[in-house]
């Protein structure tokens, strides 16, 4: 089964059983196909056909699925928009993507509003009415299944293109790897605009015959009662969700349902990990990937050695290599830039194809990451190659001072960014949010590094902050933390 095949699928394995819900509405497997089915008849009337992209703009609800699976039912792609970007910002996305039919809720649709966009409404596609469209199109494999966009932060954000081969052979791939039947069921706690919201707590469930419960806007306060309600049997998420749900842990959870949880995004201290794990009694499965591997490339393993601190093993069919700055090849135990080839690697950028050459040169993608494989072949991020500060010639990556300051503890998010000097070029500086009820100062922190680090690498100045600044998928937004040294 392909993964656009999905609802037609299961309407006809089980057309009763549970598929997709929100806070809204639950859907079982022959309502989703039907659904599915009268929004591409809605789609269709609005002028969207085989080969041409439509933007979703809404929250985290199930109207974003149903809507995505319409648009490939009618070979078109999709580019999801974050509902929270500015007017200029979406425009940008929506044009730069080609989009000309949106499915947008109120506020978005505002926003919108004089651009051009044949818009339609999210209530137009929750109960539509009207003609069906024929049989899917069942788009080939090369099709243009997703356009991601890139956060954006070293320029205007790019649009990852993403075909229904990356789809399927990934969602296959996940699936596989977290042994995902009929009985798995998702809690969808990372927002529906962003890879792995899509690929990790949807379409691979999904397709494994399992379903998924789309959350709305992560609250610590709230969370482990929608998880006693929901009963998922996995929930993915990023350190951040971690650090709170530790900091913040409130009454007792029930957690008896949850077979594991998985990390992405961004590297997992380990102390992190260990924490959460005893708190909860749920292990933790932590991966690495990005949008242009169509979200994971290597994951820890749900049996055997699960290392924390690595982001674990390639996948099945996907080659993951380290090289050095001619591209070569290293052997385990040396760091350089980790690249990948396989089938999950994008068709490239939209309309740059400078970049995209650039980006997969020699058939590898260029990451930007760097990292490292040990003798067991569990890669170990070390840190992104634009991150890396050097000091008077001696190259300092943030992630090690990062991991230091994790270990205090009172400290719940440490961020590490080189700041301009006149003698040295760099220096490295912390910001630093501390847990709930706990202090420490600055000074104590920079002494407290002193005792793991080289001299040269321990931050000239700690910033104590009461939260540190987050991009949309909830990551440490450190082009944020480098303007404020600059200004």
């Amino acid at each position: 089964m392909t993964a656009a095949a999905i609802p037609e699928e299961r309407a006809l394995r089980a057309p009763g059983e549970a598929c997709i819900a929100d806070q809204r509405q639950e859907l079982d497997n022959q309502s989703f196909a039907l659904i599915v089915s009268a929004v591409a008849g809605r789609l269709a009337a609005a002028g969207l056909s085989a080969g041409d992209v439509l933007a979703i703009m809404v929250p985290n609800r199930v109207e974003f699925v149903t809507s995505m699976f319409a648009a490939w039912r009618l070979g078109a792609a999709v580019t999801p928009v974050n509902a929270a970007l500015t007017t200029q910002e979406a425009r940008y996305q929506i044009d730069d993507a080609g989009a000309t039919v949106v499915v947008a809720d109120s506020a978005s649709a505002e926003k919108l509003a004089g651009g051009g966009y044949r818009i339609i409404p999210v209530a137009d596609v929750t109960s539509p009415a009207g003609p069906r469209v024929p049989p899917p199109a069942n788009p080939a494999p090369e099709s243009l299944a997703l356009l991601i966009y890139t956060s954006g932060t070293t320029g205007r954000p790019k649009g990852v293109m993403l075909d229904h081969a990356n789809i399927s052979a990934t969602a296959e791939r996940i699936a596989g790897w977290f042994e995902m039947a009929d009985e798995t069921r998702s809690l969808l706690v990372l927002p529906l605009f962003h890879v792995n919201g899509i690929m990790v707590s949807v379409v691979s469930p999904l397709l494994a015959g399992g379903s998924a419960f789309i959350a709305g806007r992560f609250d610590a306060a709230t969370f482990w009662g929608t998880v006693g309600r929901v009963r998922p049997t996995f929930f993915s998420a990023v350190p951040t969700i971690y650090s709170l749900l530790v900091s913040r842990p409130g009454g007792q959870a029930d957690t008896k349902g949850l077979r594991f949880v998985i990390c992405g995004a961004a590297p997992m201290p380990r102390e992190l990990i260990s924490e959460f794990e005893q708190h909860y009694g749920v292990p933790i499965v932590e991966g690495y990937g990005l949008s242009e591997c169509t979200v994971c490339c290597t994951l820890n393993p749900l049996h055997g050695a699960r290392k924390a601190g690595t982001v674990g093993l390639p996948l099945p069919g996907v080659d993951v290599g380290v090289v050095d700055g001619q591209d070569r090849l290293l052997p385990a135990g040396q760091a350089g830039e980790v690249v990948v080839r396989g089938p999950n690697v994008m068709r490239g950028y939209l309309g740059r194809p400078g970049e995209t050459a650039e980006v997969l040169r020699g058939g590898w993608l260029h990451t930007g990451d760097v990292g490292r494989f040990d003798q067991d072949g569990y890669l170990t991020l070390v840190d992104r190659v634009k991150d890396l500060i050097i000091r008077g010639g001696e190259n300092i990556y943030p992630k090690e001072i990062e991991d230091v300051l994790y270990g205090h503890p009172a400290v719940l998010e440490a961020a590490v960014v080189g700041q301009p000097d006149a003698v040295f070029g760099e220096q490295p500086v912390a910001f630093v949010a501390l847990r709930p009820g706990r202090s420490a100062g600055a000074e104590d922190l920079i002494e407290y590094c002193r005792l793991s680090l080289a001299r040269y690498k321990v931050p000239r100045t700690v910033y104590i902050e009461a939260a540190l600044p987050k991009n949309a998928l909830g990551k440490l937004a450190k082009p944020v933390l480098r303007e404020r040294l600059r200004a």
